[in-house]
């Protein structure tokens, strides 16, 4: 921030103290009204935690409190991970952005695509969640304690291209598709010669220090530190374990880490004077920016339309442009969001779904209702503070 704006920074820090205590309020009463057992949320500003809340408990058997080291599972957040690990690729003219996908994934030639040839679909509408594949990965569970939470093998996946159809002229529209983000993942494994969860670990992760990061089961040191999740469906609750093994769809939802390392993400995402060297040794600013420009859009609703850019939701509420994810899986929500042009970033993690009725006996989701409004409060109560303070 220019020194002119220096004054005005010095009304954002005094304005955020006000409104952080407010959304602490929110959130803690919240969470409890809710039933929420443990979650966890940060703001982060030039990569520096300005304001940090824990709450309940990270598994209720052993009795651990929520603190700053609590692993949560992130899901779908993954995909950001995913998304920039491509862009690597890219800039080492490895790929193009608008190659057929077909050129790294010939067994997807099997695939039914009634609105012409696979080899219309790219990867950056695979990316941007335009290609027309559908929406989950395995359409055809059960619910037997011995079924796999997800394809394990990238054999069982290959094995569904030929009963599988794209849903739309690829690039006409947004749907979003976990089966277009594992397809990703496996193009980082054979150009890079890495298992994904190497790839990430040592281009992304280790990088940026996220030492306490990891995909899938638990590393013995850090089991410690563990969330469990919970599932309360009319006041009853199931315990659904430490660890769980996303498979073959690892790429789409597999990152475990605590708010502490993702801060280090936000970081990396809203750049910094001191650090960007750094930053930029991992990927450039320009090419995370080109990951920031909308290619579809989500939504269109007048206070908040949102669009897909590649691997990041696009939220323009106001003059204010958050870029970000959320990620649901198990009983597990997150969401990790950034305005980059006032270097802010907000995360949060619920280790619990819960499950209630309404006054006129409706079902409805009491934690998600926690989850949307503390979005809400972050984009236009706290990140907005410092939106303002830029355009002084």
């Amino acid at each position: 921030m220019p020194i002119s704006n220096a004054p005005a920074l010095a009304q954002s820090v005094k304005a955020f103290e006000f409104a952080w205590k407010k959304l602490e309020k929110y959130y803690t009463e919240s969470l409890s009204e809710a039933g929420v057992v443990g979650s966890s949320t940060m703001f982060i500003r030039d990569g520096e935690i300005l304001g940090a809340s824990y709450y309940g408990m990270a598994d209720l058997e052993s009795k651990r409190r929520v603190d700053a080291q609590t692993i949560y599972h992130w899901a779908s957040n993954t995909k950001m991970f995913t998304n920039i690990a491509i862009m690597q690729l890219r800039d080492r003219g490895l790929l193009s952005l608008d190659d057929p996908i077909i050129e790294y994934i010939p067994e997807l030639k099997a695939v039914h695509n009634p609105f012409g040839d696979m080899r219309e679909i790219t990867l950056r509408h695979l990316m941007s969640h335009s290609a027309g594949f559908r929406a989950p990965t395995w359409p055809w569970g059960g619910d037997k304690s011995w079924h796999p939470h997800e394809p394990t093998t990238w054999q069982q996946l290959v094995a569904m291209f030929p009963y599988t159809e794209i849903l739309f002229k690829p690039g006409s529209k947004y749907s979003y598709s976990n089966p277009g983000i594992i397809f990703l993942g496996r193009v980082i494994e054979l150009l890079s010669g890495d298992d994904y969860e190497v790839y990430v670990d040592k281009n992304i992760l280790k990088p940026l220090k996220m030492y306490a990061s990891y995909f899938d089961h638990s590393p013995y040191h850090l089991l410690q530190n563990r969330s469990n999740n919970y599932d309360i469906i009319g006041g009853e609750m199931t315990t659904n374990g430490l660890d769980f093994d996303t498979g073959i769809t690892v790429s789409n939802g597999g990152l475990n880490a605590p708010l502490g390392d993702i801060a280090k993400f936000v970081g990396f995402l809203i750049g910094s004077e001191t650090k960007q060297a750094a930053y930029d040794s991992i990927l450039k600013r320009t090419s995370l920016e080109e990951m920031w420009q909308p290619q579809v859009q989500v939504s269109s609703e007048e206070n908040m339309p949102v669009s897909m850019g590649l691997g990041f939701f696009i939220h323009e509420t106001g003059a204010v442009r958050i870029i970000g994810h959320t990620g649901h899986q198990k009983a597990f929500s997150t969401f990790i969001y950034v305005h980059p042009p006032s270097r802010t970033g907000c995360v949060a993690a619920f280790n619990t779904v819960v499950i209630k009725k309404g006054e006129e006996g409706e079902s409805y989701s009491a934690n998600n209702r926690v989850f949307e409004g503390l979005q809400k409060k972050y984009f236009n109560e706290i990140i907005s503070i410092f939106a303002a303070s830029e355009n002084r």
